[in-house]
């Protein structure tokens, strides 16, 4: 499956948190669905490579396997029926034996029983027991792909999970490797326990330790130096808790060890309830705001993620998507929307033949001190069955065809600085809208002869002096189980809008998505507003959040770093902000 111009431009993932943990089990489902759907799209046409991502091995019994080249790291309870080593290897028995002649008793508890969805899944892969051991969904033993098995099965099957998805391992469906999970045992996830990981000192002193520290460069090794051509690093890190802490120092690693290499770290946050201001709350922001500063110093790009429209104490109520009623209260449902919008963002350093690499991506967007970038996304593009582009994109005048996903705030106006834009799912029947001879063009977009020249056309009008690039996929993004069915009754299978409600609805199997990465100015209100939160705050009332390892002059430090890194965003029709400023510092 590798590339016939060479060797893919390998990636590294690493998953650090539970939230992070649940848009990375919908991620690594999306791909693997992926892998079922390549050899219905024509070689000319841009393709995704799997093996940015993946790693070919083999298993001590010579079976040859496909896994995520990934490290993810979270605490203890946060498996339930995934077993810390995997499953790929389940010939790895150890020795029971004992020395001891005298009885024995044996204490042995249950594990947690696995869901319907995870059930009929295990069955449709050829799985031979019950416990999780091997099965070959893991395997495109043939790099013919059309070999490979496919849940067309399951994708007739619509399950109600909400109820039975209580940690994001609970709807992994993709098999990992020995090297990919590192437990946490020192932390609990488990609700009822007290031992949890809430501040950011707490996260970085775990890696801190020499035995920790070992852990996680072991593995990092195992993966980095099979690489051919390593591309970089993306980070996949929870920015609420003490993983902020965490990613902040793996990403400081990252940068020391692997000069040059590309670091993307994507924050992420889940939808938060506005219930009042606590100590939670003061905690979640301090995270925030330390990660940000941390995250983006060592990283070549750093984007948050959450369907929040604002991060401070107060935060404004979730994002509204027009054909997709989620539930904000539920991570399996918020962390569907996020890895569907990441699995799109992401496209650019992941192509068969791109002329972005991750660090390359990068640069075309931090200068000026600019490593924050914001994301969009449209998910589900709304199009309707037969719709050429130049119409649906018409119908948006001069408006952004995306929501935002960065809890910025809205955008007063469409500027920025650079921004990647990303359209997957559409026909190329569809790109363009021929006109009949003699005719008159509705738009300048119907005079465009191929659909990157109506995304550009479109782009240029919309955010004009802007650096734009875009790139358009034929793949949809698949959406088979268990991805959650909370799609509008008024898209069809392939996601795309119907005139009227169908007598029988059916269930969604892939949507097309339309994404796009900024670096717009409004982040400059966005990163100066928690500036000025925390500056209004005695933070010295949260004695316990810096007895964690946090010193309270290198938190005031890091607020004087958040307020620089605003004005690399400012327009200089925005420098009344300043006196504020100095009304804050007196």
């Amino acid at each position: 499956m590798f590339e016939a111009g060479g060797p893919p431009r390998a990636a590294l993932t690493l998953q650090l948190g539970g939230y992070a943990g649940c848009v990375g089990a919908h991620w690594w489902n999306l791909q693997d669905d992926a892998l079922c759907c390549e050899a219905g799209v024509r070689e000319q046409e841009p393709r995704v490579c799997p093996d940015v991502l993946y790693r070919a091995g083999r298993t001590l019994g010579g079976q040859e396997t496909y896994t995520p080249r990934l490290v993810l790291m979270d605490l203890k309870g946060s498996l339930r029926s995934l077993k810390e080593e995997g499953s790929l290897y389940g010939d790895m028995k150890t020795d029971t034996s004992v020395a001891w002649q005298g009885n024995l008793t044996t204490h042995q508890e249950d594990p947690p029983a696995k869901n319907l969805s995870l059930q009929h899944l295990h069955k449709l892969q050829g799985g031979m027991s019950s416990d999780g051991d091997f099965s070959p969904r893991a395997l495109p033993l043939s790099k013919d792909v059309a070999q490979l098995p496919t849940p067309l099965d399951i994708s007739q099957k619509v399950y109600q999970l909400e109820d039975s998805m209580h940690v994001w391992s609970d709807y992994l469906r993709v098999k990992l490797h020995p090297s990919s999970i590192f437990t946490i045992h020192k932390y609990s996830s488990c609700s009822g326990e007290s031992s949890h990981l809430e501040a950011f000192g707490q996260g970085e002193s775990l890696l801190n330790d020499s035995t920790n520290l070992e852990e996680l460069e072991n593995r990092l090794h195992f993966y980095v130096e099979e690489c051919d051509y390593l591309q970089g690093f993306q980070i996949l890190c929870d920015l609420d808790n003490g993983f902020s802490g965490v990613g902040a120092k793996v990403t400081e690693i990252l940068h020391d060890d692997y000069s040059g290499r590309g670091i993307l770290t994507w924050g992420l946050t889940p939808v938060i309830h506005n219930g009042g201001v606590s100590r939670k709350d003061f905690y979640r922001l301090m995270n925030t705001v330390l990660g940000i500063v941390h995250l983006s110093n060592h990283s070549s790009l750093f984007c948050p993620l959450s369907l929040n429209r604002s991060l401070g104490l107060r935060p404004e109520g979730p994002v509204t998507l027009p054909y997709v009623h989620y539930d904000a209260s539920s991570p399996y449902h918020s962390s569907a929307v996020l890895a569907a919008a990441l699995d799109t963002l992401s496209v650019p350093y992941r192509l068969r033949s791109s002329q972005f690499s991750m660090i390359q991506l990068a640069e075309a967007f931090n200068f000026s001190g600019r490593k924050v970038v914001t994301a969009g996304a449209a998910v589900p593009f709304p199009m309707s069955c037969g719709q050429s582009l130049p119409d649906a994109l018409c119908r948006y005048q001069l408006a952004v065809p995306w929501t935002p996903l960065s809890s910025c705030g809205e955008q007063k106006d469409n500027s920025c600085f650079a921004q990647s834009v990303v359209l997957r799912g559409i026909g190329k029947e569809n790109h363009t809208s021929p006109l009949p001879p003699g005719s008159q063009p509705k738009s300048a977009l119907h005079v465009c002869e191929t659909g990157e020249q109506v995304l550009g056309s479109y782009f240029q009008a919309v955010c004009p002096g802007t650096f734009s690039t875009s790139c358009l996929l034929q793949d949809p993004c698949k959406v088979l189980p268990p991805y959650p069915q909370f799609f509008s009754a008024l898209l069809n299978k392939q996601g795309f809008l119907l005139d009227k409600l169908p007598s029988c609805s059916a269930a969604v199997e892939s949507i097309p998505v339309l994404t796009a990465l900024q670096s717009p100015p409004h982040l400059y209100h966005a990163l100066y507003n928690l500036y000025k939160e925390l500056q209004h705050v005695d933070v010295r009332r949260w004695a316990s959040f810096f007895s964690a390892g946090v010193e309270l002059y290198d938190f005031q430090e890091v607020l004087h770093e958040l307020r620089t890194l605003s004005q690399s965003y400012r327009r200089s029709s925005e420098a009344l902000d300043e006196s504020e400023d100095e009304a804050d510092s007196n």
